[in-house]
């Protein structure tokens, strides 16, 4: 039996993911030198978890009031501080959860460090020099994150999982999903192709909905596409604008693109290999159960991975037309 083994994959990923149809949006926090003060900046996402409360740490003290902005997007906090060195001494963010956050540091020789923190790590010590590995891991980690939080995507390579068959097949159909997500990717980055987020959240939905819907034709009729690598590739090049919003929301610097663009392309592809890995071990795992035995399924256990893939697809594309259009 293929389907139920497939299903409690789907079932499981959906119920482990870390995020809602889309990961949230990072911290940001910024200092840098402005007169006899350092300025900073604190931006926090409009949307996020529940009683979420982020606290800066410098080694600062305030020489007034914090000045407080909102908008539709993110919410923002400026302080004017009298800081001590900034080289070694920690700076970052407390309070995150599950969101990281961007630590950027315009030093006053000019120099600018960046790194991502998190929960288990919510400080970073500034050094007096930034490797290029560093960059290239932080960003790896940023785009890994954002692959594994966003459930409309990590759907998407298991849709393609579903529906492609013959493993040749579906290696190329991966590929291609690859292919296309990395050129919109970097075309977004780079400032050669932008669209709206708008109309590219609710294009993803609706490519899980179309996903859903081949996965759900009869067993007699032949479910793939013609050139599933097409379908694979056209549909990745939307998801690649969606994945550049993960970057371009971190803030990145002139001289850091090139490193971070690679860092957070390899971060995504790592996370696609193991999102695909844990489907079929997941996939192998229930096939050893009894009630995956019967080499027959009944009619509505075929259909229930396009059902659950679908119904979720038709909710986010209720919710984002929603957000977009209202």
């Amino acid at each position: 039996m293929r389907w139920l083994p497939l299903l409690v994959a789907i079932v499981v990923v959906a119920m482990t993911s870390t995020a809602q149809a889309h990961p949230l949006a990072p911290v940001v926090l910024q200092l840098g030198e402005e007169g006899d003060a350092v300025v900073a900046t604190l931006k926090e996402p409009a949307v996020r978890p529940r009683g979420a409360i982020y606290t800066p740490v410098w080694p600062c003290e305030p020489l007034a009031d914090p000045e407080r902005q909102a908008t539709d997007e993110a919410r923002l906090t400026r302080y004017r501080l009298r800081c001590d060195a900034l080289v070694g001494s920690a700076v970052g963010v407390t309070g995150l959860g599950g969101v990281t956050a961007v630590v950027r540091v315009e030093l006053p020789s000019g120099r600018v460090h960046q790194a991502l923190v998190d929960a288990d790590h919510p400080t970073i010590t500034i050094p007096p020099a930034s490797p290029a590995g560093e960059v290239v891991a932080d960003y790896a980690l940023l785009g890994m994150r954002h692959l594994l939080a966003g459930l409309d995507h990590v759907l998407f390579v298991v849709g393609l999982m579903l529906l492609v068959r013959g493993r040749r097949r579906l290696v190329v159909a991966l590929t291609a999903f690859t292919l296309g997500h990395s050129i919109t990717l970097g075309a977004a980055v780079l400032g050669l192709a932008r669209l709206p987020a708008g109309p590219i959240e609710l294009g993803i939905a609706l490519s899980l909905v179309l996903l859903a819907l081949q996965i759900a034709r009869p067993r007699n009729e032949d479910r793939t596409p013609r050139r599933p690598w097409l379908f694979a590739l056209t549909f990745g090049l939307l998801h690649g604008f969606g994945f550049a919003g993960g970057l371009t929301e971190a803030g990145l610097l002139a001289h850091d693109v090139p490193l971070a663009l690679l860092g957070f392309n390899l971060g995504v592809e790592l996370g696609q290999l193991a999102v695909v890995l844990a489907a079929w071990l997941l996939a192998a795992l229930a096939g050893r159960l009894p009630l995956c035995a019967h080499k027959r399924s009944p009619a509505w256990l075929r259909l229930a991975p396009s059902y659950l893939i679908g119904s979720l697809a038709v909710m986010w594309c209720f919710e984002r037309a929603a957000a977009w259009l209202g």
